[in-house]
């Protein structure tokens, strides 16, 4: 089931185009969004996301138009950009005391299950996390609303391997609850391991936009990794 469609997003600064981008984000599907920095990835997001306003082009969630029901929509979405950098001198139970004010759906059991996953202290504050804490914690926060939708930017950025794969295992346990999921990333591997779906997108523009078996399949030559195939299509580019 349809969750979220882009149709034709476009955006237009001095410097980059962001061409027509279309997408369907699917219930229990993990997409990955990959390309390089400039591509357009993190444009696409905000775009869809309402925080920059695109030129032109429709954004429904749930078969309803985004513009008119953004606040409905956002209470059934969560949205994660990497490493937080607000309130750096605040504690972490204050911070979460103040946002989940603003989502009905707050599920305190979830939070307190994901804290202690993540074994972060509430009465730590920001600027004493690592960057991979940072990135830990605002997943808690995107993840404790009973979010249908996680739209995800660069949420590996900064974790160690062992801390990266027990994010990965989170998001296929999540899409087996029927969540949809859209992460970019530069990082092939978590692609590799988890998504169902790439979108591959080049100077503003979505090359690719398909099933990750489909993606080998034109796109990959015989024993090449995702990131080879990556680097030659970009340096044919």
């Amino acid at each position: 089931m349809s969750l979220c469609d882009v149709r034709n997003l476009s955006k237009a600064y001095p410097s980059f185009v962001l061409s027509n981008i279309s997408f369907t984000l699917n219930a229990g599907e993990i997409v990955g969004f990959i390309g390089r920095n400039g591509a357009g990835k993190t444009t696409t997001i905000k775009s869809a996301l309402g925080f920059v306003h695109p030129d032109c082009g429709e954004i429904s969630y749930f078969g309803l138009p985004f513009l008119e029901n953004e606040r409905e929509i956002k209470q059934r979405i969560g949205f994660s950009t990497g490493a937080i950098n607000y309130y750096p001198k605040r504690k972490i139970k204050n911070i979460v005391a103040v946002t989940k004010s603003f989502y009905q759906n707050w599920d305190e059991t979830t939070y307190k299950k994901y804290l202690e996953l993540f074994e972060l202290d509430e009465n730590k504050m920001p600027c004493e996390l690592s960057e991979g804490m940072k990135v830990k914690f605002n997943l808690l926060l995107a993840l404790s609303h009973k979010a249908e939708i996680l739209i995800l930017d660069e949420p590996t950025s900064g974790l160690d391997p062992f801390s990266r794969n027990e994010i990965l295992e989170l998001f296929i346990a999540l899409k087996n609850k029927g969540v949809a999921i859209l992460f970019s990333t530069h990082i092939t591997s978590d692609i590799e391991k988890c998504a169902d779906n790439i979108m591959y997108i080049r100077k503003g523009k979505l090359i690719a936009n398909c099933s990750k078996d489909e993606f080998y399949r034109i796109y990959c030559q015989d024993g090449e990794t995702l990131e080879e195939t990556i680097l030659r299509l970009e340096d044919k580019a």
